[in-house]
């Protein structure tokens, strides 16, 4: 492939990032701490300004960042609950990588309208800040190397900033002498809090009420605007604040179980499913007691420690962490007369599925689930150990992202996209499968990536903008990939060689690596058609022809693919054959059989694509099967609600890697896109053996919403379709002889006859499009529909 020049890859950076930064803030605002030292890790501070307005707006946008994160109380009211998304947007400059590489890098703000919390008048701003001052090692966190705090608004002619007028001080009560345990994989920390020296928090006389006493803080030292160093420049957040659920009973400890006398033995905390929350408490105590609060997640990094103070007090602990128990230690004697949580995540999840087997509705809510608790700064492998960035991860969330996850899942891809590129090596032209503060190459997720993650996010969503920067990336990287003689590639081990947590022993990576870069080079294909260039083009096609002939002529061993038949039988490699395109459908059968029902090799990485792979196949039943075999003792399992990191269990509890439910709504219900940003969409259902399934899916276009029931004697179909999208339906033919169908009360088919559709106020909306050997199908406009079919 043509070499893409370091100097051309800078420019497509720079103005990447110049269409991202459009509309951005004219800065009089500074960044702000307080006069002592600011260096310090894991240094809470409080801010305060006083401010009259002579005239309120209906519309007041705030602009505000910290490092690292902040809560924001306006005339006593919580504005913000946890803002600050950390990382960062982009580097400061293009600069080559290596692991745990230190990177200046610029920062997010958010952009907040605070309209609704101001009044005429003495209005008081308060915000709560905290420094962290560690990256951790798994690469989601710059830090900044000082605290800040920077706010700016605009409330009709007058300008609220931050500077010089704002006091502040350090919160004594949030402790610094907790010491992180190796491994220390994430930024945050514990929360250490003595409630002793608390300045009225959580109570009508705390320091971010109005009123309050701030006779005896200092005024806060200043720190510039932006974009000076060390935070740079600011780009607004890609994605909302955190959605903030509010404060909720444990299931098993409603308000009727409170007030009560702690025996000192451990409280067993219980959430209704497996949560990213921060604990609350509120007592009655002597002071100088000591509370623990930790997460049932044996890999859980966050905990809390409470010293008391004397009486009635409350506390909630600000550092999210993530478990379905919350187990409090609480002294003997201590009057406990509530525990609460808070549940915070990122948008929602509209999306669902059910079916009459309940089995299958409950591994598909599981999946959401993880998806979900695996979504919040960034979209992670998992919430307990790491936290990280993992590209391959991010991918198979992708999968299932949008049956599930509203405007800001998906805009949450769009920044794991535009960050793992921007922090790619500006010398090598990789971009790296952990990001972004650290570089590790694993070619097979940067490959896995550029299909499975840009091109599915683009296909998805249409945001033509993002693939467009994503692109020169994309096929730079793609450029550093040899060829062999007979046409397939030269392998990279990268950092790391690593494919899948399965049976190192069974792993094919000749085969697997030529199948995922042969997506990859499609995947480039399509982007470039999407974006307009044609540059490459044409060798892209002819690089995706010798390549699928040399896959076929080198792989293919009578019955299965294999670089080594006498070693490898791999679902894997098998599985992304048929996925991919590699595979002939002839072939289809054989692999399923010989390969993908008896060898189960696969870890949840993978294991998703072997049943779509099953699915294209048309062995809907065998890979409900397997699902079933391969999930059993997780989905039987009623204390679980998400889904392990290891197949049949183990590892973390809720991995980002699972994506079951993707067979489910894309196979089963059978609803796909077919062109960008859902504009058209199809719905093939195979039911297998189930009698009724519904499918919503949060739609770029709007939600779509699919019911199917089916008896010997009747199939119905109900179909909300939003509007800016049409449907192609397919009525199954499998079930009976299909006799007569209408559609919304109306005569549309009978006897093999079909009734004009085109150009008839009767049946405007309804377009018959023919049948093949499975579906009778039918084109349908924006709307309500209902049809009504029988033999």
């Amino acid at each position: 492939m043509k070499k893409v020049t370091k100097l051309s890859l800078i420019f497509f950076y720079l103005i990447g990032f110049m269409s991202i930064n459009a509309g951005a803030v004219e800065w009089q605002a500074n960044w702000i701490w307080t006069k002592d030292r600011a260096s310090i890790p894991n240094t809470w501070v409080a801010l305060r300004k006083e401010v009259t307005l002579d005239e309120i707006s209906d519309q007041a946008t705030a602009y505000i960042s910290a490092d690292t994160k902040y809560w924001l109380w306006i005339n006593g009211e919580q504005v913000v609950f946890e803002g600050s998304f950390t990382g960062g947007p982009s580097p400061v400059k293009p600069a080559p990588r290596i692991d745990n590489y230190a990177i200046a890098s610029n920062k997010y703000f958010d952009q907040v309208d605070i309209s609704k919390y101001l009044k005429k008048g003495k209005n008081t701003i308060a915000a709560l800040a905290w420094y962290w001052g560690d990256d951790g090692t798994k690469g989601t966190h710059i830090s900044s190397h000082t605290g800040g705090f920077i706010f700016q608004a605009q409330v009709g002619k007058q300008t609220i900033v931050s500077d010089n007028t704002w006091k502040a001080i350090e919160h004594n009560a949030y402790q610094r002498d907790f010491i992180k345990t190796k491994p220390i994989r994430i930024a945050a920390w514990s929360v250490k809090y003595d409630a002793r020296q608390a300045m009225g928090d959580w109570t009508d006389q705390a320091w971010y009420m109005p009123g309050y006493d701030d006779s005896d803080w200092k005024t806060v030292r200043t720190k510039r605007s932006p974009p000076r160093a060390p935070f740079f420049e600011l780009f607004p957040s890609d994605i909302p604040l955190l959605t903030n659920y509010g404060l909720a009973n444990c299931t098993n400890y409603p308000d009727t179980k409170f007030p009560f006398i702690s025996d000192g033995k451990k409280i067993q905390c219980k959430l209704d499913l497996n949560k990213n929350y921060t604990p609350y408490f509120d007592v009655e105590a002597q002071a100088g007691q000591q509370i623990h609060v930790k997460s049932n997640m044996s890999r859980s990094a966050i905990d809390t420690f409470y010293t008391t103070k004397a009486g009635r007090q409350q506390f909630e602990s600000y550092s999210w962490t993530n478990g379905r128990i919350i187990e409090y230690t609480i002294p003997k004697g201590v009057t406990v007369h509530a525990l609460k949580y808070r549940w915070t995540g990122v948008g929602t999840t509209p999306g669902h599925f059910e079916s009459d087997d309940d089995w299958y509705t409950r591994i598909w809510q599981m999946s959401e689930n993880t998806l979900y608790v695996c979504a919040r700064d960034n979209f992670m492998d998992t919430p307990d150990r790491e936290r990280g960035l993992w590209i391959g991860d991010v991918a198979d969330q992708a999968s299932y992202l949008f049956y599930s996850m509203d405007k800001p899942g998906r805009d949450l891809l769009k920044k794991a996209i535009k960050v793992t590129m921007a922090f790619s090596d500006s010398e090598s032209g990789v971009f790296a499968g952990l990001g972004p503060g650290r570089f590790r190459e694993l070619p097979a997720q940067s490959l896995q990536f550029i299909e499975q993650g840009i091109w599915h996010y683009y296909f998805n969503t249409g945001d033509l903008d993002t693939v467009k920067y994503a692109y020169p990336f994309v096929h730079r990287y793609l450029s550093l990939w040899k060829k062999q003689d007979n046409g397939l590639i030269v392998l990279r081990n990268g950092h790391w060689r690593w494919t899948d947590w399965g049976p190192q022993e069974t792993v094919d990576y000749d085969s697997i690596h030529n199948a995922l870069y042969y997506s990859a080079l499609v995947a480039a294909r399509k982007m470039a058609i999407a974006i307009g260039d044609d540059t490459h083009i044409g060798l892209y096609n002819q690089r995706i022809d010798e390549l699928k002939q040399a896959y076929q002529e080198t792989f293919w061993q009578d019955g299965f693919f294999s670089s080594n038949p006498k070693k490898f039988k791999d679902d894997r490699a098998n599985a992304i054959a048929i996925l991919f395109g590699l595979a002939e459908p002839e072939q289809y059968q054989q692999i399923v059989d010989n390969v993908l029902i008896p060898n189960h090799f696969a870890s949840p990485h993978f294991e998703w694509m072997v049943y779509n792979a099953m699915a294209i196949a048309g062995r809907y039943d065998d890979a409900l099967a397997r699902m079933k075999t391969r999930y059993g003792l997780q989905v039987d399992n009623p204390a679980l609600s998400t889904l392990a990191e290891y197949l049949p269990k183990g590892g973390t509890e809720n991995h980002a890697w699972n994506a079951p439910s993707t067979l489910l709504s894309q196979y089963i219900a059978g609803i796909e896109p077919t062109s960008a940003a859902w504009k058209s969409y199809q719905i093939m259902p195979n039911m297998a053996h189930m009698k009724r399934l519904k499918q919503r899916v949060p739609s770029v276009q709007g939600d779509i919403d699919f019911e199917i029931s089916r008896t010997n004697d009747e199939i119905n179909i109900g179909l909300t379709s939003p509007k800016g999208a049409t449907a192609i339906v397919g009525i199954p033919k499998v079930y009976f002889k299909i006799n007569s169908v209408n559609i919304n009360g109306k005569p549309v088919f009978k006897a093999g006859i079909v009734w004009s559709t085109d150009n008839s106020d009767q049946y405007q909306g309804i377009r018959y499009i023919g049948e093949d050997e499975k579906y009778l199908k039918f084109e349908l406009a924006a709307g309500d529909w209902s049809l009504q079919v029988t033999p």
